[in-house]
């Protein structure tokens, strides 16, 4: 299970959203039904997947989670973590990135866009990217137009900023949330790409194929799971 420091920090990334939705809900409050109140209050159950931006399996386990969260994403916080290793000899990442330095870029790409987006604009971003191909994601020009397919407002949402104005994924605040992505993926044993967990269990992992996937590796499967954990964490 996740320690309260990682669901922390695993969980940040959502902060932003939440608290617009509070704040839109207390306007409303009043028209609003007792269930549906209720609703809002609920506990969301976290979702993980630990991934690389460029791998492929990364690409069809997020293929997957886009149908999950047609069903379930009102009831789950959703985040990427990302695997690699932590190099302070690289100059650029302070990383190294399996598929290399453009990976690191579009991994930069993707959290910047987790911490400073809405999960819909920010989850529209990582498919048109990897839409565009494997090979396409970590270059600037790409991420800018996907940026703007996703209708995410790459110089003034502060994800341009994080992730570098130029795209090119160097910037500072990008960096910095790839270093700690990078150390919170090691820390929950996270090895291969894509790992899902849900509720802190890992429950899936693709690599090649699918393994050690007791609860299935279909949407209908991960719903279930989700839907059960749900349940748990909403227990009256």
């Amino acid at each position: 299970m996740f320690t309260t420091q990682l669901v922390a920090s695993l969980l940040c990334l959502a902060t932003a959203v939440s608290s617009a939705y509070g704040a839109a809900a207390g306007g409303l409050a009043v028209q609003m039904s007792d269930a549906f109140t209720n609703r809002l209050d609920d506990v969301k159950v976290p979702v993980v997947l630990g991934v690389m931006s460029r791998c492929p399996d990364a690409i069809l386990c997020e293929t997957v989670f886009d149908r999950v969260l047609e069903r379930v994403s009102d009831k789950i916080d959703l985040s990427l973590t990302f695997i690699g290793t932590l190099n302070a000899s690289e100059p650029d990442f302070g990383v190294t990135c399996k598929h290399g330095p453009e990976e690191c870029a579009g991994n930069v790409h993707e959290l910047c866009a987790i911490k400073h987006a809405p999960t819909k604009r920010w989850w529209s971003f990582v498919q048109c990217l990897n839409f565009q191909g494997r090979n396409e994601i970590g270059k600037p020009e790409k991420a800018i137009q996907c940026a703007k397919t996703a209708e995410l407002d790459w110089e003034n949402s502060g994800v341009g900023a994080c992730a570098g104005v130029d795209g090119s994924g160097k910037a500072e605040e990008g960096v910095r949330l790839l270093q700690q992505s990078v150390a919170i993926t090691q820390e929950l044993g996270i090895e291969k790409s894509c790992t899902v967990m849900i509720n802190g269990k890992q429950v899936c992992i693709h690599d090649e194929t699918w393994k050690e996937c007791e609860g299935g590796h279909a949407p209908k499967d991960f719903i279930r799971q989700i839907e059960e954990e749900y349940e748990k964490l909403n227990q009256e």
